[in-house]
């Protein structure tokens, strides 16, 4: 006897205000787009209890620029209008214009706090009884979280993987508390991965393909040690013969049930660095029903509701595997969320990168790309105006949209003849 899988539906809204509407209606919550950080730039450094791999030493941490502007403005750019969202850097004010025109937000709810104060402030609040986080955070009272944290820090785990129910590659978890890192049972035979327990970003994920390999891998490790910032690490085996990367996001509310947001297939490098994702919404997500269910089923027990994003790869034989779970919004859910306005314009691929770069300032680059814009062949979710040696330029979080994929390429093209380049590609 075979068991049918639920017929999920697609959410119907275009916002993170809609999404989360639903649980928290009634409440004073707030949305903190930003992540916690360990670098010396932070004022509450995620250095006492909920630990975060975002670069092993002060030179490779990751940048304010990307933690307080670039990332959480990507999110601004689809919260709507229900939900208040902490920012501890605005947007100029020609981004949010921007993105009124182009969104059809108002964003009548941002709260702007200071970046040195914030989390005191919140913790003092008598107007925002609690706050969403993509990450808890050491320095944000606990009851003022809106999922409880130490949950919350269980869940983002990579060593949670094999608790959810879905397949998912043979892994060995390691408490570095317990074991040295020359105690470790490594395979016999190349390839194999390594990660750190809540690397960001791809950051603490280690492709070892050879002793080179390794070797890197165990300094980076060592480094982390040092600075008392890493304690569980996951061993685990390779995934042979991949066909197709996804990002498979859904909802799940207070009561259990799923809404889905979306798949993206994930466009990443030989190093297996994140690039972006690209989005076919005419795809109903059949194939990860199964999936959902379970990974919602999981999430729900434990107390969880929101945005759940886990990877996926699948193999020649069509076997599917996940490889990660984010319990929090993913890097590619604006572009998700997209899906219902852009299928009105009879555009049904969209690819989203977090690497354009443009010469100008925003201002200029509206200007200059306006065709473009007013069409939404382009969306621009962040960006951030930058100067080096006395130029200056913008960094652009956007979406490339077409009918096609053939016809979203064009569009690119014509893009990169105006002046909008990938930096990393």
């Amino acid at each position: 006897m075979t068991t049918s899988l639920p017929d999920f539906q697609f959410f119907q809204g275009n916002s993170l205000s809609d999404l989360f509407t639903q649980d928290i209606a009634d409440k004073r919550v707030a949305l903190i787009l930003n992540y916690p950080a360990t670098a010396s730039w932070a004022a509450y450094p995620n250095t006492q209890r909920y630990f975060l791999q975002d670069g092993s030493s002060e030179a490779t941490k990751t940048s304010f620029d990307k933690v307080c502007q670039k990332e959480p403005w990507k999110n601004l750019a689809v919260l709507g209008d229900a939900l208040p969202g902490v920012v501890i850097r605005s947007p100029q004010a020609l981004l949010l214009q921007y993105w009124r025109d182009s969104f059809g937000f108002c964003y009548p709810h941002l709260e702007i706090m200071d970046c040195s104060t914030y989390l005191d402030d919140l913790n003092q609040s008598d107007r925002i009884d609690q706050v969403i986080t993509l990450f808890p955070f050491d320095q944000l009272r606990p009851e003022k979280h809106a999922i409880d944290p130490n949950t919350h820090y269980r869940l983002l785990s990579k060593a949670t993987l094999n608790e959810l129910g879905v397949p998912c590659p043979n892994y060995q978890t390691y408490h570095l508390d317990q074991v040295t890192l020359n105690q470790l049972q490594l395979p016999q035979h190349f390839p194999y991965l390594i990660k750190t327990s809540h690397g960001l970003s791809g950051e603490g994920t280690y492709i070892i393909r050879n002793t080179g390999d390794l070797n890197y891998c165990l300094e980076e490790l060592k480094k982390y040690l040092d600075i008392h910032l890493l304690k569980t690490i996951i061993v685990s085996e390779f995934v042979k013969n991949e066909i197709n990367n996804y990002c498979v996001q859904f909802y799940v509310n207070q009561n259990g049930d799923i809404a889905l947001i979306g798949v993206t297939q994930q466009l990443v490098d030989a190093a297996g660095n994140y690039l972006g994702g690209l989005v076919d919404y005419n795809n109903d997500l059949s194939k990860f029903l199964g999936m959902i269910t379970a990974v919602g089923r999981y999430a729900h027990q434990q107390g969880y509701f929101g945005v759940i994003g886990f990877d996926v790869l699948e193999d020649q034989d069509e076997q599917l595997y996940a490889i990660d779970a984010n319990f929090r919004i993913n890097g590619s859910t604006p572009l998700c969320l997209q899906r219902h306005q852009l299928l009105k314009l009879n555009k049904a691929i969209a690819k989203y990168s977090s690497s354009y770069r443009m010469e100008g300032t925003l201002d200029e680059i509206l200007t200059t790309l306006k065709f473009h814009l007013d069409r939404k062949d382009f969306l621009i979710l962040s960006a951030l105006e930058k100067v080096k040696y006395g130029k200056i330029y913008t960094e652009i979080y956007g979406i490339v949209t077409g009918e096609t994929r053939e016809d979203m390429q064009q569009i690119e093209r014509n893009l990169y003849t105006q002046g909008l380049h990938l930096t990393n590609w």
